[in-house]
């Protein structure tokens, strides 16, 4: 394995909180095209724009996260080696989960990657509270401020920032899935206009 991908680790950068940028969505259709063309055989579940920047309207760090959905991590491993020319470092983080990537560099980030089980409790999850905060401004409201007080207090403490907002998180993933789980049966042309959804990013989304 290549030395820069052993060396990443989620935890490098400052924090740094931005206003939204309409620009993320079309960043993510340029990146997932790339990754499709990389590792296109692997993908089971789609590739999904997550975090924050694919949240209309909220702040966040200028980075795109993409979620990945494969059959497993065992089967998926091969991927690693396979997105190294598309500058993306591997790191062993949360390695019970997923496969994690951070591209270009841990000091310089502008795209995380996430390989997840397709249908896993976190790939769930992970779209669940993406298209939660879709739909409801006023969680954005809630979660933008958490997140704007935690950079001020911590921008070079990654890990503590991350920790901090573990509470908000649980909250809204929570009300997430109670929402998802009352939420009707709805056409893919309905869901797109209730959560804002590309096409390109509604592959495997649990209902919205």
């Amino acid at each position: 394995m290549a030395q820069d991908q052993a060396d990443a680790s989620p935890k490098d950068e400052r924090v740094h909180i931005e206003p939204y940028n309409a620009m993320w969505p079309a960043q993510f259709a340029s990146e997932a095209a790339a990754i499709t063309t990389a590792i296109g055989p692997w993908i089971t579940g789609g590739i999904q724009h997550i975090g924050s920047t694919a949240v209309p309207g909220l702040a966040a760090k200028p980075i795109i996260d993409i979620m990945v959905g494969v059959a497993d991590l065992k089967s998926s491993r091969p991927c690693i080696d396979m997105l190294a020319p598309l500058r993306y470092c591997y790191a062993p983080y949360q390695t019970e989960a997923m496969h994690w990537f951070c591209k270009p560099h841990p000091a310089r980030r502008t795209h995380h990657l996430h390989l997840v089980p397709a249908g896993s409790p976190r790939f769930v999850d992970v779209l669940v509270f993406r298209n939660y905060l879709r739909a409801h401004p006023d969680a954005n409201v809630e979660y933008e401020t958490v997140k704007r007080e935690l950079a001020a207090r911590y921008a070079g403490d990654r890990e503590t920032y991350t920790s901090g907002k573990s509470a908000i998180v649980a909250q809204l993933t929570e009300a997430a899935r109670c929402w998802a789980r009352n939420v009707p049966s709805v056409s893919v042309q309905e869901v797109r206009r209730l959560t804002g959804a590309a096409s390109s990013d509604l592959g495997s989304t649990p209902r919205a």
